[in-house]
């Protein structure tokens, strides 16, 4: 984000308070809430206090950093807390998801179908020996089996590790490894965009690699379009796993800090980053933020279009919504098939009133017009929320005006895979909004922006966005490297959270979000890994070296550009160029595939051999050069630089 870009931002000048009309409805809408925050450990005991447990906590908050325990002494099962208290009510009967596939399949399940499944699985995993403590990876798409594999394992005390379907068996393999996964949960297949994704077939490819795995457990999913292979003694049919065991498992006691999941996050050296989130403090986090940024109510069909192998699909498709009850909508497949509106399509079948989307989703539908979406009545929509990135002013116009029209209030939600839950939002029914402003913490959080030693900065300034106190839901550790944990998180300033976010404060107070300032590509709100892509593209044969940058884009919010080196011989052509990327894609997954590839006899460096990734990132984003005085060869970064605006190699 430009310089000029962030002034106008901070100079916003629309505002959009809360309708009098969703206001006098709304579950909260004084603002005196803000106070009872003030008082951090009476606050978060006082959400505590809405869930089952089996034994209290005796300590809110133990704290010693950058290790927290939260609710210390508790005992509870988050599955209670998500289903059984809910077979108590009415609710036993409600929708707790409403499914579409892509192909136009379509089930229901309610509060009591849905604990009967979990229950039934939960069963079947221990018949495989699965215990607590044990992990478990799950890699499948969007479809019900999905929450069901989690619930089943938080239900036995097994933390799961969802690996999204987009990524590569190499992607899986590391992950399973890390993780040291018992079990894997797969499908034959699943469908994106009219196309068969080969679920097993990676998880095959995988797992030779991968010897903590002992059982592999199968949805079928696409059938005869595809037909799994199963390994004998190893591969279990999920229909067949489930067949004569009891609906009945009783849950596993568990202690406020034990682990309910690992997933992994893009680091900065490339490897993976395991984040552990544990029980209570999570459950406690998610359903509270849940509740009260989308105002729930019971008759609500809520639709968050997330995929649940990202922490959004976790926090706030899975445990948040089902915490509290809801009706959650949940699609398999992609939002252009098969036509365009085929997401204004389900809002309208399905009278969704709640929708949770991204920037790069409404960028799109910005770009594919508005006549897709005045083919169908968006009428039940009364509030819109925006997750993954920030959103710019311009689309967040666009999706007030065409998905809102204009009544809707929307909530641009920030938060990280690292917190658990959002942190910075709107409340509807309270605040009122600036188009591209997340506005302000929610109760109980204690967010700052600080300049390179520390210093809180003045409204009106920006730095680098950190916590000052422990929240929740926050991760504990990342998995198997507590120092790794240590070092990124909580070394840059210590005693405060990094978060890596740039942001901005106006003089009102409110927070403006400026993406990453490490080297962490945002892409479609995904976060990739200068670092893993760069090793990608260097374990191809023809490759050198490597640098990657990430530059603005219209949609994505920004692209992958690469800088390539070939080994001598090698001859610079398209087709090689077609090929890394491709390369790359088979390496890490599709969301990490470069944009563009340019070849380049050498990379601008410094007399120390470091590459000046900096003067990569001024090249592609169009900037007059920086300073260029510490290169070993300034004629490098000229040559580059001449080759890129011609948009050749």
């Amino acid at each position: 984000m430009t310089d000029s870009t962030i002034e106008n931002l901070l100079h916003e000048e629309r505002r959009f308070a809360p309708p009098n009309s969703f206001k006098s409805q709304a579950n909260l809408n004084d603002p005196r809430i803000y106070e009872r925050g003030k008082d951090p450990e009476k606050f978060w005991a006082e959400q505590a206090e809405n869930f089952e447990w089996f034994e209290k906590w005796n300590q809110v908050l133990d704290w010693n950093p950058p290790w927290a325990k939260w609710f210390v002494g508790g005992k509870l099962n988050i599955t209670v807390n998500c289903l059984d208290r809910h077979l108590k009510t009415w609710r036993r009967n409600k929708a707790a998801f409403i499914w579409e596939g892509e192909p136009g399949d379509q089930r229901v399940l309610t509060y009591g179908d849905l604990h009967r499944e979990v229950c039934r699985l939960a069963n079947g995993l221990k018949n495989l020996g699965v215990q607590k403590g044990d992990r478990v990876t799950i890699y499948l798409g969007m479809i019900p089996e999905l929450p069901i594999a989690m619930l089943a394992c938080a239900r036995i005390g097994a933390a799961h590790s969802v690996v999204f379907g987009g990524f590569s068996p190499d992607s899986l393999r590391e992950r399973i490894n890390d993780s040291q996964s018992k079990v894997v949960i797969t499908a034959d297949g699943g469908w994106r965009g009219g196309k068969i994704i080969p679920l097993k077939h990676n998880v095959d490819e995988a797992l030779p690699g991968c010897p903590s795995v002992k059982s592999v457990v199968v949805v079928r999913r696409i059938g005869h379009a595809g037909p799994g292979k199963i390994k004998e003694g190893r591969d279990f049919w999920w229909h067949d796993l489930i067949d004569e065991v009891s609906s009945k498992c009783e849950p596993e006691v568990m202690d406020s800090e034990d682990l309910l999941y690992i997933l992994y996050t893009s680091g900065t050296t490339g490897k993976p980053k395991g984040i552990a989130h544990t029980t209570a403090g999570y459950l406690v986090g998610t359903a509270m933020s849940h509740k009260w940024i989308f105002d729930i109510k019971d008759e609500d069909v809520y639709w968050c279009t997330a995929d649940i192998g990202w922490v959004t699909g976790h926090s706030y498709i899975v445990y948040g919504p089902l915490a509290n009850g809801t009706t959650g909508v949940m699609y398999e497949g992609a939002p252009a098939y098969p036509e365009k509106d085929r997401f204004w399509e389900m809002i309208e079948k399905y009278s969704v009133s709640i929708f949770y989307t991204a920037p790069t989703a409404i960028r799109t539908f910005m770009r594919w017009g508005s006549e897709h979406i005045e083919k169908h009545d968006l009428s039940s929509l009364r509030l819109l929320g925006s997750v993954g990135e920030p959103i710019n002013p311009e689309a967040w116009i666009w999706y007030h005006e065409n998905i809102g029209k204009g009544s809707c209030p929307i909530v641009d939600t920030w938060w990280q895979t690292e917190t658990g839950m959002i942190l910075i939002s709107p409340l509807p029914g309270i605040t009122t909004t600036k188009p591209g402003s997340a506005t302000f913490p929610l109760p109980g959080i204690e967010p700052d922006v600080v300049d390179e030693s520390g210093k809180s900065v003045p409204l009106g300034s920006g730095g680098y966005l950190v916590l000052r106190a422990p929240w929740p839901s926050m991760l504990r550790t990342i998995y198997g490297d507590p120092e790794r944990y240590r070092e990124v998180y909580w070394s840059k300033f210590p005693g405060l959270y990094f978060t890596g976010d740039g942001c901005k404060r106006d003089e009102d107070g409110y927070y403006w979000l400026l993406g990453r300032v490490d080297d962490i590509m945002l892409v479609a709100g995904h976060n990739i890994s200068t670092t893993e892509v760069e090793s990608a593209l260097v374990d191809h044969h023809d490759v050198a070296e490597a640098a990657v940058v990430g530059k603005t884009h219209d949609v994505k919010g920004q692209a992958i550009d690469a800088f390539v080196t070939l080994k001598l011989s090698i001859k610079a052509t398209e087709a090689l160029r077609q090929e890394l990327r491709e390369h790359v894609a088979k390496k890490i997954g599709a969301l990490a595939r470069p944009d563009e590839i340019y070849f380049t006899a050498e990379l601008p460096k410094t007399r120390s051999g470091k590459i000046m990734r900096r003067l990569l990132r001024d090249i592609a984003e169009g900037q007059t050069l920086g300073d260029v005085s510490t290169l070993a060869d300034p004629s490098v970064i000229e040559s580059l630089k001449a080759q890129y605006e011609e948009g050749g190699a």
